[in-house]
């Protein structure tokens, strides 16, 4: 399908599933996601969004829980293929609102054009692209995944200094912006 409508019922679940996960993506993040929103069922679902609808209908604009000013946006674009001018057109919208992070929730791929275009786009827009299928359910909530904490920097140092490791010897997660994670001081 492509710009079409989402009507068939095994989609509408998809894009449920889906959207609950970025919902509690948001909240873990820190962004201001209301209980309901969370716990929102398939039938509130539907009732929102109807039997049939586009994908891009599923789009969420949430703040930071302690800075309103602090904004992302989650993208579901209608098309299978996503390319330039869809991204042209979300960082039209992000740059006019005045908002510097996204992601974009994909069906398939973006063009190598698109994937290219997100890199200039760093460290001013930053777009997190995921497929569908790795949004259908939150590897958080499962039973052997631990809990996930950024390490203070005393801690860092005792992990380093408890297996004899140099900093560089380490892969540390990429540091988003306005986070203080894995940084040396």
């Amino acid at each position: 399908m492509s710009a079409g409508l989402v009507t068939d019922e095994a989609t509408v679940g998809r894009l449920y599933r889906i959207r609950r996960t970025v919902m509690q993506m948001l909240r873990d993040r820190g962004y201001l996601v209301v209980e309901h929103e969370l716990a929102t069922s398939r039938r509130d679902f539907l009732r929102k969004f109807g039997e049939s609808f586009h994908r891009e209908d599923l789009q969420i604009n949430k703040s930071k829980k302690n800075d309103p000013s602090d904004q992302i946006y989650v993208f579901f674009p209608n098309d299978d293929k996503v390319g330039m001018k869809h991204i042209k057109k979300y960082v039209e919208m992000m740059t006019h609102e005045n908002v510097s992070r996204a992601m974009v929730v994909l069906q398939q791929n973006l063009t190598p054009f698109a994937k290219s275009f997100l890199i200039e786009l760093e460290p001013k827009i930053h777009l997190e692209v995921f497929q569908e299928a790795e949004l259908l359910i939150n590897i958080k909530e499962h039973v052997l995944v631990p809990e996930h904490q950024v390490l203070t920097n005393e801690e860092k140092k005792t992990l380093l200094e408890r297996y004899t490791l140099k900093e560089t010897q380490v892969l540390w997660p990429q540091k988003r912006s306005g986070r203080e994670d894995h940084q040396t001081q």
